[in-house]
């Protein structure tokens, strides 16, 4: 025999003749609704249960605003006279039928739980969407649909909360001034924006911490020696604050990176190497595109591999973050400089060694303080060739 249960409801409408969609009351929501058509059983210890359940209890209100929802299957749905309420005839499996709840089981499994812990959840609503009289076939091709989603990335959730804003205004009052184009990938499959894990948004992120010389300061002994390579798409208020003062210095990154990438193509492409790398890491068989869609490289390179280089040059500025010396004067010698005397050595060397791995090869702490060091170095004999320089133009004024 059919089995019937009743769903309380705000308002609903015919989304097609064959479906209905709900604002359904969460406190009497039946939590005994066959699960035949979902794929899966829910599990109280996945990291999915735990969210829906904490956002339900902790803010009710907002559950509905928060939540994807409900997708339920029946062979019949009458509403009763006030519209207040859907009857749902649902038939087992062991009667011919396909009806339950095709997703939505760890949902359900959440109101089970918070009602038994006696939490309120009368200002709990939840969308329940109703399919009327699906086949077997049909019912599990919604449910696998449903249930094996890309789950949402960190970068998603941090872009859907508008965190990165202040990320992409700049990024357009650059492409204004330069007549360029970025390409970012803010999202999880964001159509039109490359794979290239150097246009992921948190790969800007890194190159602007790579230049916090206040943060990551090998000379006070209370802060991290270098700034982490690893992924933090979580964005705080503070971390918000601290990056757009950073945010000035991001076109600098991305020329160093831009021309480091030149440097290594110029040296794979020699005509006297014909086609042999000598470089760890270094894919000719690949390409990589850079953020500024000006850029694009025949070779792949891990995506970290600018970042010591970058970080190098944070020796060059000040606590307000100004260069002490005009970055046009110094920047390209200084990176032809690393470039010749210590990196390409460290890649060739790692390259012989057997060392291929390019996130061990470009996090390795030791060429960070070797880089660091030579930029402190390559910064002095700047500043005594100025002094020289003064003291030159001062004794021609004395003699005149």
């Amino acid at each position: 025999m059919p089995k019937n249960w009743a769903l309380k409801v705000d308002q609903f409408f015919n989304a097609n003749p064959h479906c209905i969609i709900a604002t359904v009351h969460v406190d009497n929501f039946p939590t005994d609704l066959p699960l035949e058509p979902n794929i899966r059983e829910p599990n109280r210890k996945s990291s999915t249960y735990r969210q829906i359940f904490d956002s339900l209890t902790t803010e009710p209100e907002k559950f509905f605003s928060r939540h994807s929802g409900i997708v339920l299957c029946a062979n019949k749905v009458k509403p009763n006279s006030k519209k207040t309420q859907l009857e749902l005839e649902i038939l087992e499996a062991q009667e011919g039928g396909s009806d339950g709840i095709i997703n939505g089981g760890h949902t359900v499994l959440a109101f089970q739980q918070a009602k038994e812990y006696k939490y309120d959840l009368t200002q709990a609503r939840v969308k329940v969407t109703i399919h009327i009289g699906l086949n077997e076939e049909d019912a599990k091709d919604i449910a696998l649909a449903s249930n094996t989603s890309a789950p949402v990335d960190a970068r998603s959730k941090v872009n859907a909360r508008g965190d990165y804003k202040f990320i992409k205004q700049f990024l357009a009052q650059q492409e204004r001034e330069q007549e360029t184009k970025f390409r970012i990938a803010y999202y999880q499959n964001q159509s039109g924006a490359p794979k290239s894990p150097q246009c992921n948004v948190n790969h800007l992120i890194k190159l602007m911490n790579c230049l916090d010389r206040n943060k990551y300061n090998p000379d006070s002994k209370s802060r991290t020696k270098h700034p982490p390579v690893s992924n933090t798409p979580s964005l705080s208020e503070t971390e918000r604050e601290r990056l757009s003062k950073l945010l000035p210095l991001l076109p600098k990154g991305l020329w160093i990176e831009q021309r480091l990438f030149q440097i290594i193509e110029e040296h794979i492409t020699k005509p006297k190497r014909k086609g042999v790398v000598d470089l760890a890491s270094i894919d000719s068989r690949k390409n990589t595109l850079l953020p500024d869609s000006r850029y694009s490289f025949g070779f792949a390179a891990p995506a970290d591999i600018a970042m010591p280089i970058v970080a190098a040059y944070r020796v060059f500025l000040d606590e307000q973050y100004n260069w002490i010396i005009s970055f046009d004067e110094f920047a390209e010698d200084f990176l032809q400089h690393l470039w010749t005397n210590y990196y390409k050595k460290y890649l060739v060397s790692e390259k012989l060694a057997g060392n291929t791995v390019g996130s061990k090869i470009c996090r390795n702490p030791v060429i960070w303080d070797n880089l660091y060091v030579c930029a402190q170095s390559f910064l002095n004999q700047q500043l005594l060739k100025m002094v020289g320089s003064n003291t030159k133009r001062e004794e021609l004024k004395l003699v005149n």
